[in-house]
This record gives C-alpha cells, structure tokens and sequence, in this order.
C-alpha cells in the first residue's frame, strides 16, 4: 500500500527516518520539530505493517526563470529496505507520481546516483548537463580596515529559533539573483543552514545581504544570496578578504560577464528532467540552485 501526506503522523514518520538513516544516514526529525517540513515535502511510501519499505520523496518547487514562475516536481529520497529491493516497488511509487502530477507540472527533475542512471529513463526521463560559473579573482591591494569599523560580512551562526527567523525572513524578501531560482521554500534552505551549514551564513552589511558560503583556503564557494536587491558579486566576494583567488557560484548569475564556464562535474551524481518546461536549459547554460536539492 502506498502512504502519503503523513508526516504528522509520528509512527510512519519515525519509520521514514529509520529507512533514511539506514540508506543515507540522515534524518528528517529535527526539521520537523523545527516547523520547516511543510507539505512541500511529501514522502511517497510503500508501507506494510506499519512500516516504511520503500519511498520516493515528491518536492514541490516553484522557481522564476527569466521572469516566469514554473512549477516542478523535483523527486529524492529514494530508497528501499534491503531485504524489499528488486521487486518493483520504486517503479510503483514512480507510476503513481505520475498519475498525480503529469498534468500538474512543468516537468519533473532528480538527482541520481551511478549505479541507477538506466533506471530511470524507463520513466521518460533524460540525463541532462548543467554549468556553473566561476572566476579568479585578481590580486589587489586591500584597503586598510579602520579601526573599530564593523566588519562589512560577518558570519552568523545557525544555532537558533532567532536566527532561523531572522534568515527565513531575508528569504522571503529577497528578489531573484539570477536568471533561475527557487522561490517560496524558506523550509528547504533552513534544511541546510540547521543541520549541514550552520557555520556557513553569513551578513553583509552594506548590501543587507546574507550570503551562505565556505572558503577552503583560496577558495570561495557562495552557494546562494538573499537580498532585497540584486546583489554585487564581486563586491561580496572581496568582502571575505585578499587571500580568496578563486570563487564559484552555486546557481546562475543575472550577470555573467567576468565568469568562466564550465559543465558541472559532480561525482556519483547525474541530473535527469523530464516535461516541456526544461526546454533550452542546456542551451541557456542554467544550473539547479544547489540549495535547491533535495
């Protein structure tokens, strides 16, 4: 039997975090005691005896592209008990996704792993290349900090119900920063900063903007920006000081001069959509927001 919209229900839910601890070692409990698991996030279940034997994970995502809103169904958190797998069971979840949101959306999209990349063109699915946009920084002489002046980025520790709020807030106010972007899914983004990033935020004070980004010594990855204006890039990645060299952004910039591109190379993991609404992704060079995977 197939159970869904049940995540205030504590057994099955529990059951759902058992099988995802066991699969992929997380667990969905603390966002949930959070308040951030709204029905955007919509497990699709096999269940017997009141346990979870299977799921496919239905994650509703508006994003504006150039302007338009769209609607897709983004699908994870697929998985199957051990002693369940090989019977079918992931294929009669995908069926009745299907059934559910075919005339619904604008398409469909996941993130896969290697050892599944024949599965799920079976479904009309097709792999698909993503790019990002990086850049070197030139090497110029930093102007001196005066003393006691506030620094102009600070970082903002995610340890909180005040600063959850506060983030979630910059969230909703922000305006789209590039030409694809995920809108109205605050609770997606504090998946991340309460669990994986909470060392990652950080506030720009001129630009009123919070940035969530990590530095591995020279280099800079600025996974998103939320502002109440389009941001200035290069001055946010100069805010983190001279010896960053290298940045590189994770969602697609309005303004692309200044950056190389490249197709994005992740390992074990191949982007798959299907639905008239990705026509000229590729062409337009766009990427998934990386805060946008789920």
């Amino acid at each position: 039997m197939i159970v869904k919209n049940y995540r205030n229900n504590g057994e099955l839910r529990q059951s759902f975090n058992e099988l995802a601890r066991k699969t992929f070692g997380i667990d969905f409990e603390d966002w949930y005691q959070n308040g951030f698991w709204s029905d955007r996030y919509n497990p699709y279940s096999v269940v017997e005896n009141g346990r979870v034997i299977a799921n496919v994970s239905v994650n509703h995502m508006n994003f504006i592209r150039r302007g338009e809103r769209q609607f897709f169904i983004q699908l994870g958190t697929v998985m199957t008990e051990e002693s369940y797998r090989n019977r079918g069971l992931i294929r009669q979840i995908m069926e009745e996704i299907e059934r559910d949101y075919e005339k619904k959306t604008d398409g469909f999209f996941l993130f896969a792993n290697d050892s599944v990349l024949d599965f799920y063109p079976k479904f009309g699915f097709r792999p698909a290349e993503e790019y990002q946009y990086s850049c070197e920084i030139s090497e110029t002489p930093a102007a001196p900090e005066r003393s006691g002046a506030p620094k102009l980025i600070e970082q903002i520790p995610m340890n909180d119900k005040t600063a959850w709020s506060l983030l979630a807030n910059a969230i909703q106010k922000s305006v789209p920063q590039g030409p694809f972007e995920l809108v109205d899914n605050s609770g997606l983004i504090l998946f991340y900063v309460t669990k994986y990033m909470r060392e990652n935020v950080y506030y720009h004070r001129e630009l009123d903007a919070y940035v969530i980004a990590e530095t591995d010594g020279p280099d800079l990855m600025i996974h998103h920006i939320f502002s109440p204006r389009p941001a200035d890039i290069p001055q946010i990645v100069k805010s983190f000081g001279p010896d960053i060299h290298r940045a590189a952004l994770g969602f697609t910039p309005e303004n692309c001069n200044g950056y190389t591109l490249s197709p994005l190379k992740e390992e074990d993991c191949t982007l798959f959509l299907k639905g008239s609404g990705f026509h000229g992704f590729e062409t337009d060079r766009l990427m998934f927001p990386v805060l946008s995977h789920a």
